[in-house]
C-alpha cells in the first residue's frame, strides 16, 4: 500500500468511519451539567490539505457541526464551502483567521495553516477561549514550542496535535512490547522515512500572485518576498523560511514514537549529515537526504530521510525500529513484528493495523473537549512540542554542521550559531506571542 502524506491527504476524508464508531461518542455535548445541551461548532483554518483532512476527522462525530473556514486562498475557501454544502453542511468563510476566532460561532478550532503559522494561530485561538486541534509540527522553532505550550496552560485549553499515530492500537501495541523488555537491551532505534513520491522541485521564475489570493496574509511573519509558486501550498515544507524539510514533516512522527520506545527525554548531543544530494539543483532548500544522530547515555537514535527513493531498511519506505540484543520490532503504518536475533527469541509475524488512525485521534480530541481533562489527549501539546523541539535539533545540527549539545539550564546549546536557530525570525510587523 502507497503510505505517502500525499496519498494519506487525498483519501482520508473519503474513508468511512470504522465500524461501530458512532457507538463511541455521546449523542449530546454540555460544557457543565445543568447547562443546555448544544453541538460543537468546529472552524477550519487553512483548508487546503491535511488541515482539510483533520476537519473531516472530526465532523464524522455525531455531536459536532462544522460553522466556519477560512483560507488566504478563495479558490479553496470556494471550494471547500461547496463540498460541505453538498453535503448539506451550510458554512461562513473568512479570508482572515482573525475575524474567524472573533466568531462566537465557533467552540473548536482546527489548524491546518504552514508551519510558520501553526504558533501564532494557536496561541490567539487559546486566547479567544477556543480550543485547538492544531497540525504537526506544533511549531516551527524551539522557542515557539515552549510559547505554545505556555498558552495551552494558561487559558485552559484542551490542544490536541495531529501526530494520529498516537491512537491507533498497533502502534500501542509495539510499544508495550518494546517496553516488556524481551527484546533484551536496546542499543539503537532507527527512524525513517524514505518518500518515492517527492519528486525534484523545477526551478520556477517568481511571478504574480494568483487570483484570489492574500499573498501578505499567507507570508505573516515569513520573510517579505516576491511570489513563486514553488512555495506556495503544499511545497512551502521544503523552505525554511516556513518549514523544516521532512525532518519536521515525517521526523515528528516517526521520532515521536523512537522517544516513546526508549522512554527518552533530551538528547546529550545531536549530530547530522546530509545535503541535496538527489536534486543538488532543484528549488528546495531543506536536504533530501540526511542522517541525524541522538546520543543518549546508553543508546542512540538515529534519524533517516531520503527524497525520491523507497528502498529504506527492512524493506519499509518508512518506520522505526528498536534493535535489541534478542531481537528486533519494526513498527510503520502498516503493522509491526518482531525479527529474532538468532534463536535468542522468538519471531512475531507482521501484526497488521487494524484502524483509522486520524478517526480515532478526532475520537479523543473531542472526547478531551467534552470531559475537559487534558490528560486524556493521546497527543497534548506538550508531547507535540517535546518531539517538535527534537526535530529542530537535528536540523540545527545539520544547518550548523556542527555536534550540538543542548543545555537545559540556560535553554540553549552554548554555540552562537545553534543558538541563533533557536527562536524563528518574525517578519513584517510580527511577533513571537509573549506569554
Amino acid at each position: 500500500m502507497n503510505n505517502s502524506r500525499r496519498k494519506f491527504i487525498q483519501t482520508s476524508a473519503k474513508l468511512s468511519a470504522a465500524a461501530g464508531i458512532a457507538t463511541a461518542f455521546p449523542s449530546v455535548f454540555s460544557m457543565a451539567a445543568g447547562k443546555v445541551q448544544h453541538k460543537i461548532k468546529v472552524g477550519a483554518i487553512g483548508i487546503n490539505g491535511m488541515g482539510w483532512a483533520d476537519l473531516n476527522a472530526i465532523i464524522k462525530h455525531p455531536d459536532v457541526v462544522c460553522t466556519s473556514l477560512c483560507d488566504v486562498d478563495k479558490n479553496v475557501l470556494e471550494k471547500r464551502t461547496k463540498e460541505l454544502a453538498d453535503k448539506g453542511i451550510k458554512t461562513k468563510g473568512y479570508n482572515n483567521y482573525k475575524e474567524l476566532l472573533a466568531s462566537n460561532d465557533v467552540d473548536v478550532v482546527v489548524i491546518g495553516t504552514p508551519d510558520h503559522w501553526h504558533c501564532l494561530q494557536m496561541i490567539e485561538a487559546c486566547a479567544a477561549g477556543k480550543d485547538v486541534y492544531v497540525e504537526k509540527p506544533l511549531g516551527n522553532s524551539i522557542t515557539e514550542c515552549k510559547a505554545m505550550v505556555a498558552a495551552a496552560t494558561k487559558y485552559n485549553r484542551i490542544v490536541q496535535v495531529g501526530q494520529w499515530q498516537r491512537s491507533q492500537q498497533h502502534f500501542k501495541d509495539a510499544i508495550t512490547f518494546v517496553h516488556s523488555g524481551k527484546l533484551g537491551k536496546i542499543r539503537l532505534v532507527k527512524a525513517w522515512a524514505y518518500q518515492g513520491w517527492m519528486k525534484s522541485i523545477p526551478v520556477k521564475p517568481d511571478g504574480p500572485v494568483p487570483a484570489g489570493v492574500d499573498y501578505d496574509l499567507w507570508l505573516g511573519p515569513a520573510k517579505k518576498r516576491p511570489f513563486n509558486p514553488n512555495r506556495f501550498h503544499f511545497e512551502f515544507r521544503w523552505f525554511w523560511d516556513y518549514a523544516g524539510g521532512l525532518m519536521t514533516d515525517w521526523g515528528v512522527h516517526m521520532l515521536d514514537y523512537a522517544l516513546m520506545g526508549m522512554k527518552a527525554t533530551t538528547p546529550k548531543s545531536v549530530m547530522a549529515a546530509g545535503g541535496k544530494f538527489a536534486y543538488p539543483d532543484d528549488a528546495a532548500e531543506t536536504p533530501d537526504t540526511l542522517t541525524t544522530v541522538y546520543e543518549f547515555n546508553d543508546f542512540n537514535i538515529q534519524w533517516e530521510h531520503a527524497n525520491g527513493i523507497d528502498g529504506g531498511p527492512y524493506g519499509r519506505n518508512h518506520g522505526v525500529a528498536f534493535i535489541g540484543n534478542k531481537g528486533t520490532l519494526v513498527v510503520n503504518r502498516e503493522g509491526w513484528e518482531v525479527i529474532p536475533e538468532g534463536d535468542r527469541m522468538g519471531a512475531t509475524p507482521l501484526q497488521k493495523r487494524v484502524d483509522n488512525g486520524l478517526d480515532l485521534h478526532a475520537v479523543n480530541f473531542i472526547d478531551a473537549v467534552k470531559s475537559r481533562d487534558k490528560a486524556s489527549l493521546n497527543a497534548p501539546v506538550e508531547a507535540g512540542a517535546h518531539i517538535a523541539i527534537f526535530s529542530q535539533m537535528g536540523n540545527i545540527a545539520y544547518r550548523t554542521g556542527k555536534k550540538i549539545y543542548w543545555d537545559e539550564a540556560k535553554g540553549g546549546f552554548n554555540d552562537a550559531a545553534a543558538d541563533k536557530l533557536i527562536t524563528s525570525t518574525y517578519n513584517n510587523g510580527y511577533k513571537i506571542p509573549s506569554v
